[in-house]
């Protein structure tokens, strides 16, 4: 029987390159498929990996409709089997009941691939409808890292290094990318073209809004107190870290080494 399966993850952990993998499984055993994706890095109508496999695909619009894809292809004479959907969070919630509809009346497979929630841990609209629908949800194996070498659960938008909760929920890209100062959220100056990366994180280093650039820039500074200072304190890290700074840096102006009293 026809399956739609949801295969999940964070940024890094290989969703496009096993989607690319299991389309050439399918097809060298002689099964016909349809690839979709939408707002790949590479541009419109590729299904990109980050290790460089890239192949051609149908491109994802508002307009799309998968049982009119499906039916036409049929119609013509095209054989398909199974239909390979890449950076399915970006699809809308009615795409992804044409998705399950396709599967239950025409028996294709269906074999999406997405993130699973945004920057601000919000679950993307298609996301959100797969978990909902999918006959299986399958989080991949291979576990992106965060910086700290633990395990990422979270994906981070970062502006200028600093890691953002606010702005427009899609930013398509990659890492070094300059975008719309109102798109990537409220840490833009005025007349500076921030540059917008994306980051995998671990829970508690997503919560501290903790980035790789900011650990760097704590790992160079001298610690304030004799202990270990949290690299959340870091400058970068927004109003509250810059007010913690300003009370440790006091905490050490005032300390009086014993027997000097």
């Amino acid at each position: 029987m026809a399956e739609l399966v949801f295969f999940s993850g964070t940024m890094d952990c290989g969703k496009s390159t096993l989607a690319l993998q299991m389309d050439y499984n399918h097809r060298a055993r002689g099964r016909g498929g349809v690839r979709f994706s939408r707002n790949d890095r590479a541009g419109d109508s590729r299904i990109s990996s980050r290790l460089g496999l890239q192949a051609e695909a149908v491109e994802v619009v508002d307009t799309t409709d998968f049982w009119d894809e499906v039916v036409l292809r049929r119609t013509q004479g095209i054989r398909v089997d199974y239909l390979i959907c890449d950076e399915a969070q970006f699809y809308s919630a009615a795409q992804v009941e044409q998705l399950a509809r396709v599967v239950d009346e025409i028996e294709v497979d269906v074999f999406a691939f997405g993130i699973t929630a945004d920057f601000r841990t919000r679950l993307f609209p298609g996301s959100q409808r797969l978990i909902e629908l999918a006959d299986r949800v399958q989080v991949l194996q291979v576990e992106a890292l965060c910086w700290c070498g633990r395990r990422a659960t979270h994906n981070a938008r970062t502006v200028d290094g600093v890691m953002v909760t606010e702005g427009a929920q899609v930013v398509v890209g990659d890492v070094d990318m300059a975008v719309d100062p109102a798109a990537a959220g409220p840490s833009s100056d005025a007349g500076h073209v921030p540059v917008v990366g994306y980051e995998t994180l671990c829970r508690r280093h997503f919560m501290r809004r903790v980035t790789a650039h900011g650990a760097s820039i704590i790992a160079q500074q001298d610690q304030l107190l004799p202990f270990e200072v949290d690299a959340c304190l870091w400058r970068g890290a927004g109003d509250r870290a810059s007010s913690l700074f300003s009370v440790a840096a006091g905490a050490e102006d005032d300390f009086v080494p014993a027997g000097n009293t």
